[in-house]
């Protein structure tokens, strides 16, 4: 059962609301730094390695041990728009698994990669493969944005899919550094015309 718990984990149907943010990638296409197949994947592609796997990657791996580090994740966000997300993903993952029997999450506020931890202990899911998971729904996540926001084809998104999967970066706790993610971010927060929540 832990294959399809994990499954269950990485399928876009979670209803976290991953799908109403975009995790500065608007802010991208705003700015034109993002404008078709091409620059979408560079984009994604750097975020995914430039900070998913340098620090989100590490902190959630020591979550997966029982390591209590959701204030540090949560000190770590740069922007209020990517603490407003993970924190309203954490609650919503929190509040799921209760309704699903899986437990209570011990806190108050929990980050996405906290609840994400929580649900994996629970439901026995093999470390290594819930950072594959987690590694696959954000990548999912941000493609569908690009696909809607760009926009791209279905086809061109899968190809995208195909492609950073198969250049899934190691962990490495070597911190983040997305100055761009983070400038960009910030000025998604006001931007007039948008579609996603970050």
């Amino acid at each position: 059962m832990s294959l399809a718990r994990l499954l269950q984990l990485a399928s876009p149907t979670l209803p976290v609301g991953a799908y109403s943010y975009s995790g500065g990638l608007e802010a991208a296409i705003e700015a034109g730094v993002v404008k078709d197949a091409a620059s979408a994947e560079k984009w994604i592609g750097d975020v995914l390695e430039f900070s998913v796997c340098r620090m989100e990657l590490p902190i959630l791996e020591r979550m997966l041990e029982g390591e209590d580090l959701n204030e540090a994740f949560l000190a770590s966000r740069e922007t209020a728009e990517l603490r407003t997300e993970t924190v309203q993903m954490g609650f919503s993952l929190k509040k799921l698994l209760k309704d699903l029997g899986a437990g209570d999450v011990p806190l108050d506020e929990p980050s996405f990669p906290a609840a994400f931890a929580f649900a994996a202990r629970r439901w026995k899911i093999e470390p290594q493969a819930a950072l594959q998971a987690y590694l696959w729904a954000w990548l999912e996540n941000q493609v569908m944005a690009a696909v809607k926001a760009v926009p791209l084809g279905q086809t061109e998104g899968q190809k995208m899919l195909l492609a950073l999967s198969k250049a899934f970066p190691e962990v490495k706790d070597e911190g983040n550094f997305a100055p761009g993610l983070a400038m960009l971010s910030s000025k998604h927060e006001t931007q007039y015309s948008r579609l996603f929540r970050s």
